[in-house]
C-alpha cells in the first residue's frame, strides 16, 4: 500500500487565498496526495481576554486581529474546493471546535483529521467520530491514557481511523523524533500508524516510511521566511518535490517483506550453485 503524503497547508496561507492555491499547486505537482487546512471558530476556540490581549500581526494590534485574518470562510473555502477538485487532489481539515466540524460538512471531504492539541475534547472528537469519514488522529504531546481514551471513543463510533506519531514542537530537533514509536502505537492499537513531521528538512520524514508509517504529513510553505507561527517547521516546494520523490523510493527499497527471489539473483544463484 502507498505512503499516504499530505501537504499540511494550515494557516500558512496568511488569510490569502492566491497563496493557497499556490500551495496547492505545490502540493499537486509534487505528487501528494491531499492537502489539510485548519478551521476554528475564533470566538469558540480563544477567551475574549485573550482576543483582546495585544498582537502585532499584518493584520493590526489584538489577538482577535490576527486570529481573524488567519481564518478562511465558506467563500474561500468553496473556492479551495473547486480548485482542488480540478487539481484532482484531495483536501481536509482539522477543525478546533463542534462548529468548525460542522462547517466543513457542506464539503464532499473523504477524510477528517484530529490535531494533537484537540485529542483531548471528546465533544469533538465524538462530532468528528459521529461521520464515520476516515479520520488521520495526531498524537503529540498525549499519554497513552489520553490516545487510549481516543481510540476507545473511534471504536464505540465505529470510525475507521489512522494515528500519526507526532512532536509537538515547532520545529522538531531531530534527537527528538523518536520513529520507533510508530512500531509501538501499531502494536498497541493494531491500526495504522502515520508520521506528522515539524522537522526542518525531509531526512526524518523519510525515515519514518522505514519505521512503518502509513502517512506522511508535513506543513508546507512557499517561503519560510513569511510570516506566521508554522513558517519555520514547513518545507518549500522545492524541499516537497524532494520529499515525495524520496519517499517513493523508500517505497521501493523497503519493498514487499515476501520471501522472492528476482531474476538477477536466480542468475546469481544458478552460477554459484551450479
Amino acid at each position: 500500500m502507498s505512503v499516504f503524503i499530505i501537504g499540511e497547508i494550515g494557516i500558512n496561507h496568511n488569510g490569502d487565498l492566491s497563496i493557497a492555491k499556490k500551495l496547492i499547486d505545490a502540493a499537486a505537482e509534487a505528487g501528494c496526495n491531499a492537502v489539510k487546512f485548519q478551521k476554528r471558530t475564533v470566538d469558540v476556540v480563544y477567551t475574549k481576554e485573550y482576543l483582546d490581549s495585544p498582537r502585532q500581526s499584518p493584520w493590526g494590534t489584538t489577538q482577535r486581529e490576527q486570529k481573524e485574518g488567519l481564518e478562511f470562510g465558506q467563500e474561500e473555502y468553496d473556492a479551495i474546493d473547486a480548485y482542488c477538485r480540478e487539481k484532482g487532489l484531495a483536501w481536509f481539515a482539522s477543525a478546533w471546535d463542534v462548529g468548525a466540524q460542522q462547517f466543513l460538512r457542506r464539503y464532499d471531504l473523504k477524510y477528517n483529521k484530529v490535531a494533537s492539541a484537540m485529542l483531548v475534547r471528546e465533544d469533538l472528537l465524538r462530532e468528528i467520530a459521529s461521520e464515520k469519514r476516515y479520520t488521520f488522529i495526531s498524537t503529540g504531546m498525549s499519554s497513552w491514557e489520553e490516545i487510549d481514551r481516543a481510540v476507545e471513543i473511534f471504536r464505540e463510533y465505529d470510525c475507521p481511523f489512522e494515528l500519526m506519531h507526532c512532536n509537538s514542537t515547532y520545529p522538531m530537533a531531530e534527537e527528538d523524533a523518536n520513529l520507533r514509536l510508530i512500531g509501538k502505537l501499531r502494536e498497541r492499537y493494531g491500526v495504522s500508524v502515520g508520521y506528522s513531521g515539524h522537522e526542518t528538512g525531509i531526512q526524518v520524514s523519510v525515515l519514518s516510511v522505514a519505521a512503518g508509517a502509513t502517512s506522511v504529513e508535513r506543513h508546507i510553505t512557499l517561503d519560510r521566511t513569511m510570516y506566521g507561527s508554522d513558517q519555520k517547521a514547513s518545507i518549500e516546494p522545492d524541499e516537497l518535490k524532494e520529499l515525495v520523490k524520496e519517499i517513493r523510493r523508500a517505497e521501493v527499497i523497503m519493498g514487499s517483506g515476501e520471501r522472492v527471489l528476482s531474476e538477477a539473483e536466480q542468475a546469481v544463484k544458478a552460477k554459484l550453485r551450479g
